[in-house]
């Protein structure tokens, strides 16, 4: 009787190539600086300059970054349990549309809209995280889901159409405090969205760094049975992110009503893909438990810079898109190189 030969490789275990884990704490700071490069080296000049470096389209940049940059720093703390929220472009335009109807329709002043507003979102955002936590459906489906919904109830809202905001004092009008959110401070320089944006970053950034919330973040989305083990009220954890999206995408959506002067029920469009880029490709893991809000403002910032360098070139918008899928998939794709990813 003759035995079989067990193949050599047989109980061994694959060598796959890993990136250190120090490149990832700095990827977007590097990509950032490369697309800079690449913005001044291909921008168009005007008179000899380099219009790229202009003050006032450097500004410009910050000031296109804002919205985008609010949401995708509610989208990290979602990603950081290993979730995703495809709701949050048709969340601002809801909070758009509602802001410019409470406004001119209702009569409101600027801080009962805002406030209303900004529930509407973290209610509708904490329904999300209740659903998905509660009842254990996939947030990619609940939110696909909440996309639809958001859209239609913005659509009903204002009855299909978008809602011109004008300013003045009589019926009709909005009063010329929401025009702020369309100025600049600091002598003309800054624009207000820029600072709002700067001051929900550091307050991120400290939650994350100093809150045992952040903590308890972590530690579900590095793994979510163990922490739930250890005490971790994992449900609340997760309602609690959702909301956090749902509140900062109606910010954002306040910011973008108050910006373009109306609000619209297909206002954000596309802006959940723009927000899960700048989540990757500031080094934050699809997989959860990894990733910081530094990292996803330079995310935020290097697609305002690669907006920018595109338009100023007349690129087609089609393949604006094509180029920003591309780099979604590239910035995924290298997670799977990161220390400890499967």
């Amino acid at each position: 009787m003759t035995q079989t030969a067990t193949p050599a490789t047989e109980g061994t275990t694959r060598r796959r190539f890993v990136i250190p884990a120090k490149v990832f704490a700095v990827q977007s700071y590097l990509a950032l600086i490369l697309v800079v490069l690449a913005a001044v080296i291909f921008s168009p000049r005007r008179g000899g300059d380099v219009v790229f470096l202009a003050p006032e389209n450097l500004l410009n940049i910050i000031r296109a970054t804002s919205e985008i940059g609010i949401i995708a720093i509610g989208m990290t703390f979602v990603i950081l349990v290993g979730g995703i929220d495809l709701s949050v472009g048709a969340v601002l335009g809801l909070a758009a549309t509602g802001s410019a109807s409470l406004l001119m329709v209702n009569g409101l002043g600027v801080l009962p809209a805002v406030a209303i507003v900004l529930a509407i979102g973290l209610a509708f955002g904490a329904v999300q995280g209740f659903i998905t936590a509660t009842f254990g459906i996939q947030a990619f489906i609940v939110t696909l889901a909440g996309l639809q919904i958001a859209r239609g109830l913005a659509r009903i809202w204002s009855g299909g159409q978008g809602v011109p905001i004008a300013y003045g004092d009589g019926p009709g009008t909005a009063p010329e405090a929401f025009a702020l959110l369309n100025s600049r401070t600091f002598n003309g320089t800054v624009p207000i969205p820029a600072l709002i944006f700067l001051a929900v970053g550091v307050i991120a950034v400290l939650v994350v760094r100093h809150t045992v919330f952040a903590r308890h973040v972590y530690a579900l989305g590095g793994n979510e049975r163990a922490a739930r083990l250890s005490g971790i009220n994992t449900r609340r954890v997760k309602i609690a992110v959702f909301a956090i999206a749902g509140l900062l995408s109606a910010l954002a959506g306040i910011i973008h009503a108050g910006q373009l002067n109306q609000g619209s029920p297909n206002d954000g469009i596309g802006y959940e893909l723009d927000a899960i880029a700048a989540v990757v490709i500031g080094g934050t893991s699809l997989m959860g438990g990894i990733g910081s809000i530094p990292g996803t403002i330079a995310g935020a910032v290097l697609l305002g810079v690669l907006n920018n360098i595109l338009a100023l070139n007349n690129i087609d918008s089609n393949v604006q898109l094509l180029i920003k899928g591309v780099i979604i998939v590239v910035a995924a794709g290298v997670q799977a190189f990161r220390p400890g990813q499967r």
